[in-house]
């Protein structure tokens, strides 16, 4: 009966809704959860072929009808032979312990994972919080001086700078892209 109640306590859509591995991820982050997911998916199907396995050996009738093996075979001591073993069997007990270890092993190298996956998602996030505030706080591109562009970028200015010297009034490549603008 404890193994039927540890059956039923195992439900992945709860264990992938609460570590957040569901298909409804909508950011980038989901390559930080591969490691977790596979073991995750893998342990799912080795349960599944368990649980296929189990059923398929309790729908077996688990009684043997003596009487109709007396009554077909002529040989009877085979059969009482066969009862006196039926009789006589008695189940082996195994000891899960090491199973159990290794369960609880896999289960604290899991939540260590899923521990680490969410530290960096949260480090990940405070970044993308903080561009995200950066951009909202920016001014408008329409609001935008030459001066702000060029204390934003010196190598512009200092591109400008070099040209004016050189006398170079126009910029290498303006007109193929953009045409002739003047009049004349």
């Amino acid at each position: 009966m404890a193994s039927k109640a540890a059956v039923a306590a195992v439900d992945f859509t709860r264990i992938y809704s609460t570590l957040g591995l569901g298909k409804g991820m909508n950011c980038n982050l989901g390559f930080l959860f591969s490691d977790t997911i596979a073991a995750l998916q893998a342990f799912r199907k080795r349960h599944g072929d368990a649980q296929r396995i189990q059923s398929q050996y309790a729908s077996q009738p688990s009684t043997v009808d003596l009487a109709h093996y007396r009554s077909t075979l002529k040989n009877k001591a085979i059969v009482d032979e066969a009862e006196k073993l039926l009789k006589e069997f008695k189940v082996v007990t195994y000891d899960v312990t090491a199973h159990v270890k290794a369960i609880e092993t896999f289960e604290a190298k899991a939540v260590e994972k899923a521990q680490a996956t969410a530290a960096q998602i949260d480090v990940e996030l405070e970044e993308l919080q903080a561009t995200l505030a950066n951009i909202e706080e920016a001014r408008p591109f329409e609001d935008l001086t030459v001066e702000d562009v060029g204390n934003a970028h010196p190598r512009i200015l200092e591109a400008v700078e070099t040209m004016v010297k050189k006398g170079k009034w126009t910029v290498p490549g303006y007109k193929e892209k953009f045409g002739d603008l003047s009049l004349m």
